[in-house]
């Protein structure tokens, strides 16, 4: 696999997760992107793998 299709597969794997959802970004993968992109992936990250805990209350 070339590193073009790796990071294709990248993207699909982020997007079938929930990690991203912006379909504009497999045309956009060597382009820097900004903190606040950065941040909002790592902040979804964490509610997949760490969800906020609900009252049973």
């Amino acid at each position: 696999m070339d590193e073009e299709q790796w990071k294709k597969e990248l993207y699909k794997k982020a997007q079938t997760m929930g990690i991203i959802n912006d379909p504009q970004w497999l045309n956009r993968l060597n382009e820097p992107i900004p903190v606040w992109a950065v941040l909002e992936i790592v902040l979804k990250l964490v509610d997949i793998v760490d969800p906020p805990s609900k009252s049973y209350d």
